[in-house]
């Protein structure tokens, strides 16, 4: 794990999906919609756009399930979601708060409109410190990463500035290939 480095794996930020903070969440789908086209059909699809400030750096990341929670303005009335998540509640509660804070019952083309007059710049935060890996990490410092934290992917890093995404995906890819090949 020592002698793959975190820039040999990573996806330079220039193939990722990406928008300008001011950027619909209309926008911010169909820029992720045109970066999967762009993808060789072995490569794993992106599963997050970039958000970028007004000098074109990395200001944060939306997740395809950050989006489905903007698109739902009820999310926002419940309190805990993240203690929530890890908690491991049961189905039947689960259900209960879908059904009390009537989650989903609008139709579809609501969702549409909404995704027309949402910016990314409304939910999106900046990374916190432990969604940074250099480039000259090991493959093995960031699998660390990834499994201590509750990340499906790093921002890379070079001299500070933002320059590529390493996916959990592509780490897990270099495992299973390595698995594959074992002698047993």
């Amino acid at each position: 794990m020592r002698n793959v480095l975190v820039k040999e794996l990573m996806v330079r930020i220039e193939e990722y999906a990406t928008v300008p903070q001011g950027a619909t969440l209309y926008e911010a789908i169909l820029a992720l919609e045109k970066a999967q086209m762009t993808l060789e059909p072995s490569k794993f699809r992106h599963r997050a756009i970039l958000v970028l400030d007004e000098s074109g750096n990395v200001f944060g990341k939306i997740s395809m399930k950050d989006i489905l929670f903007a698109l739902e303005p009820n999310y926002r009335n419940l309190d805990g979601m993240e203690a929530l998540s890890r908690s491991g509640h049961s189905p039947d509660m689960i259900k209960s708060m879908l059904e009390e804070n009537a989650l989903w019952l609008e139709p579809l083309q609501f969702v549409c409109q909404r995704a027309t007059q949402l910016k990314v710049s409304d939910f999106v935060d900046p990374p916190e410190n432990a969604e940074y890996v250099d480039e000259n990490a090991t493959l093995g410092e960031a699998i660390h990463q990834l499994v201590v934290y509750p990340y499906h992917s790093l921002l890379v890093l070079r001299n500070k500035k933002i320059v590529g995404i390493l996916r959990l995906s592509d780490v897990f890819a270099v495992i299973h290939d390595k698995i594959k090949i074992c002698e047993i």
